[in-house]
């Protein structure tokens, strides 16, 4: 009988592995080790494969290992990681093209579904910027090459950014965190990056105001007045606006002495050799890994 088919229940395997059915189900939920087999009647089935990775965590605990910390360490267990790596990719990607098949179809019903079972399965980090950012490239490279029309593409981002918007004002506030202000430069409208990295701000406890697209220059220096930030965000996503965010930075830097400046978006990648060597402190980069290290640089 081949390793991956199951055929153990989750009684047997409870037995096999001495510890309870309900941490079983619990393992299941909450750390995602494993995804056992559904028989016709929906009961759970545990291949070999599953009975090893198992019995590999819980060697781990009894060697006085956390089970968080033992699920860490099979993640990066060359023994496993090839596999669920491989597993996880190409569900990302059916699910993916799924998805992008019902947006391009303006079928919101079945792009809701989809995007709920995306949230189920993965972190919100790795829905946001595994998923999401690759989708809306595509959708980006679609209506450039105009294989799509700007309703597509329109109904696209809306259905994606309503979902980023839920989950940003859903994220719990840390008022005791440092405070940040994320805003799009003057003549921006394009607003989904900024709001992604907003979100993952929020989500390491950073109390974030959100100003988004269409803030008037005079307007933010006055909200910065108010609020007394910590850090600020500007995104820039055109080219032709780069000049602008640049010369905002300077004077945003010269009047606010202890404000802490970030500037990312599309267009920052396109700036002068020069101008990058200029503003190399404040450019935030185009990653998650960038901008981690750019905090680290910047905080305590």
């Amino acid at each position: 009988m081949d390793c991956l088919e199951g055929k153990y229940n989750i009684n047997a395997a409870s037995k096999m592995l001495g510890i309870q059915p309900g941490t079983l189900r619990a393992w299941e939920r909450r750390y995602q080790i494993i995804e056992p087999i559904r028989n016709e009647s929906g009961y759970r089935l545990y291949t070999d494969e599953h009975i090893k990775i198992l019995k590999w965590i819980i060697k781990k605990i009894n060697q006085g290992f956390t089970t968080s910390q033992a699920v860490s360490l099979l993640a990066n267990n060359q023994l496993f990681s090839d596999a669920f790596n491989t597993k996880e990719e190409n569900e990302i990607t059916s699910m993916s093209v799924e998805l992008l098949d019902s947006l391009l179809n303006f079928n919101e019903y079945k792009a809701q579904e989809i995007i709920n079972s995306l949230f189920s399965l993965f972190t919100i980090e790795k829905v946001m910027l595994d998923i999401f950012v690759p989708l809306l490239e595509k959708i980006g490279d679609l209506w450039e090459s105009r294989k799509i029309t700007s309703a597509h593409e329109h109904f696209a981002s809306s259905i994606i950014r309503s979902k980023i918007v839920t989950v940003f004002y859903n994220s719990p506030q840390n008022h005791y965190f440092p405070k940040v202000v994320a805003v799009c430069s003057p003549g921006e409208w394009h607003d989904i990056g900024l709001l992604m990295f907003s979100l993952v701000l929020r989500r390491k406890g950073f109390d974030v105001v959100y100003l988004g697209s269409g803030m008037a220059e005079e307007d933010l220096n006055k909200t910065l007045e108010n609020i007394h930030p910590d850090f600020l965000f500007i995104s820039c996503t055109m080219k032709e606006n780069l000049t602008n965010v640049l010369s905002l930075v300077t004077s945003i830097t010269l009047n606010f002495k202890n404000l802490k400046i970030g500037i990312g978006g599309y267009a920052v990648n396109s700036m002068k050799q020069s101008d990058k060597e200029q503003f190399s402190a404040f450019i935030v980069g185009q990653n998650r890994a960038d901008w981690e290290k750019w905090l680290l640089n910047r905080s305590g």
